[in-house]
């Protein structure tokens, strides 16, 4: 049987909008889709877990943020590992530890075993995040990557979004050991088409690009040029440097990390926030938390694609322009958001708050890949992810300290992070005036210097 993600035999130009076809795209999609299902069944199924063993807020923090700090220190070293290795193989034996780890989950007779689990899936749950960052910029050429970066991206909402809705309502109905085991099976099916993708020529596609050839090319004719693969004779702390002197990199991480850690944290709580303010029931929680993240943050990450695409060809570093406006904006918007009493009025300015900051995801990982050699794409996205994953896992764990400080306010915890995500959007706009100089290095390393 062929593996999918063959480019056409005839060869590319680098001209085509999906020259591996979409295939990739939706398998990635779905590998995004159940690793945020399965982190994110945990906050739906909350309320039941601290009725069973009766910890406090901050505890319930930590569920979300030990293993995210575990899988944080994995993910540097997993960057540099699929700069290396297979990247499909790889992300095909990640998702089928995860779909183990949730029977785990399923089964723990004591709290201590269920947290080990956990802290387990955060390890093994981080370590597809680079390969697949830098299969997408193999699969997809500059003109697309904003729309393929948003699709596979949105999933860490979309998944959020359902993870949080199946926890509560299969907990609700069947109790909360049926909420994690109802994932493995679907976790099984998803390594699988992992393991049926065809890697493609690390660099190929920049090659192509840069040398702009009037007919097709295929691999065979730019010689296979394995040394893409990875710099020779380059060692771990030399990449790691080698990365870290991008600025737009650089700051376009930390702006993400700032944004991630607001609206990891309001997506882990408002499930339980809906239960103690509005008084309704926890798969009513989580129905709400479902609303605004597949309504707002959703559409406003496909809108960001299309926006993002347009401006990058209109106006100087259009998408980081977007994406640091974006943030800045539905920053302001949470401020009335969350001093809101009743739940239609909550929910529509949440919704809009999370549509607004949603346009720039797609567009801040798009730029990653136009300021990354192909030869150092898996640690680039480690990087990124890195900070990502640190925001991720402090947003949780300083709302939950802030609730028990104050009395069980959540709100309070809330409106600490906002100030913090509004400088995040300040730093990506600061990243627009170093992209040209770096996307134009990466052009240039593939072949020949960019043209604009």
């Amino acid at each position: 049987m062929p593996r999918m993600g063959r480019p056409p035999a005839a060869g590319i130009t680098g001209r085509e909008s999906a020259p591996y076809g979409w295939t990739p795209l939706v398998v990635l999609f779905f590998v995004g889709l159940v690793d945020r299902i399965e982190t994110y069944i945990a906050s739906g199924a909350l309320p039941f877990l601290q009725e069973e063993w009766g910890f406090s807020d901050t505890m319930g923090g930590m569920i979300m943020t030990a293993p995210l700090i575990v899988g944080a220190i994995m993910l540097v070293p997993a960057g540099y590992l699929s700069d290396r290795a297979n990247r499909t193989g790889l992300i095909a034996a990640v998702v089928a530890v995860w779909s183990l780890l949730m029977l785990g989950s399923a089964l723990a007779p004591v709290f201590l075993f269920f947290f080990i689990t956990r802290v387990l899936l955060g390890a093994a749950d981080t370590i597809d995040n680079p390969a697949s960052g830098s299969l997408l910029a193999d699969y997809y050429p500059p003109r697309t990557r904003a729309k393929a970066f948003g699709w596979v991206r949105l999933t860490n909402f979309a998944g959020v979004a359902l993870g949080s809705l199946l926890g509560a309502v299969v907990a609700e109905l069947f109790g909360w050991r049926w909420a994690f085991a109802c994932m493995v099976i679907p976790g099984l099916i998803v390594a699988v088409l992992c393991w049926r993708l065809r890697e493609p020529l690390r660099g190929f596609l920049d090659q192509v690009i840069a040398r702009n050839p009037s007919q097709p090319v295929t691999e065979e004719e730019l010689g296979q040029d394995r040394s893409m693969s990875a710099r020779p004779g380059m060692t771990f702390p030399q990449q790691f440097g080698h990365i870290w002197r991008i600025p737009t990199l650089r700051l376009v991480s930390v702006g993400l990390a700032l944004l991630t850690l607001g609206l990891t944290g309001i997506f882990w709580w408002i499930p339980s926030l809906a239960v103690r303010t509005f008084g309704i029931t926890e798969s009513q929680g989580g129905l709400i938390n479902a609303f605004v993240i597949l309504v707002g943050v959703v559409s406003g990450a496909i809108f960001g694609s299309y926006l993002g695409t347009r401006w990058h060809w209109t106006r100087v570093a259009g998408r980081l322009l977007a994406g640091g406006l974006a943030i800045l904006l539905g920053s302001v918007l949470l401020i009335p958001t969350l001093a809101m009493t009743t739940v239609p009025t909550f929910v529509a300015l949440l919704t809009a708050s999370c549509f607004v900051m949603a346009i720039a995801i797609p567009n801040l990982y798009a730029s990653i890949a136009d300021v990354v050699s192909a030869t150092s794409r898996g640690v680039g996205f480690a990087v990124l992810n890195f900070f990502i994953i640190g925001g991720s896992a402090a947003g949780p764990l300083v709302i939950g300290a802030i609730s028990d400080m104050t009395g069980g306010s959540l709100v309070a915890g809330m409106y600490s992070l906002v100030p913090l995500m509004a400088l995040g959007g300040g730093l990506v706009l600061g990243a627009r005036r170093h992209f040209g100089d770096d996307a134009e290095r990466v052009l240039a390393q593939a072949g020949q210097p960019a043209t604009r």
